[in-house]
């Protein structure tokens, strides 16, 4: 991105694949080892339909989306989301795939830029009000 993000602007597309084999790198890298995200007969003990991936890991596949978008240009300031559901990651190569689509809701008077993304695996929506806020090098 050359210039200044405007009211309106929208991300590329992204797609991230999530994989059982990256929910494991995951696991080690933050340190939740909890088996319903990798373990079927555990998720489904505790009345999960399969494994699902870290809430974290959506995040911050999200927040990547936009990290990439504005390059070192920009530092983001603040990031939200609510998570509203699970992310099921079938045991396959293929795994499953999230989509992140943003726009640029607002920018501000004191120069911050706000971005709404929307996360879904298929057509679910996975988080809500996911939101970055931007301030850039001037």
């Amino acid at each position: 991105m050359s210039q200044a993000p405007r009211s309106g602007d929208r991300l590329p597309t992204r797609t991230f694949r999530l994989t059982r084999e990256r929910l494991v790198a995951y696991a080690a890298a933050s340190g939740d080892h909890n088996p319903i995200h990798w373990s079927d007969t555990r998720a489904a003990a505790v009345g999960l339909p399969g494994v699902i991936a870290h809430g974290m890991l959506g995040m911050g596949v999200a927040a990547t989306a936009v990290t990439e978008w504005t390059g070192e240009r920009a530092t983001v300031t603040e990031y939200g989301t609510r998570f509203t559901r699970p992310v099921l990651v079938p045991d396959t190569a293929d795994g499953v795939e999230l989509t992140v689509d943003g726009t640029v809701g607002d920018v501000r008077e004191d120069g911050t830029v706000r971005v709404d993304l929307t996360v879904r695996c298929g057509a679910q929506k996975v988080l809500a009000r996911t939101r970055a806020v931007l301030a850039y090098d001037r």
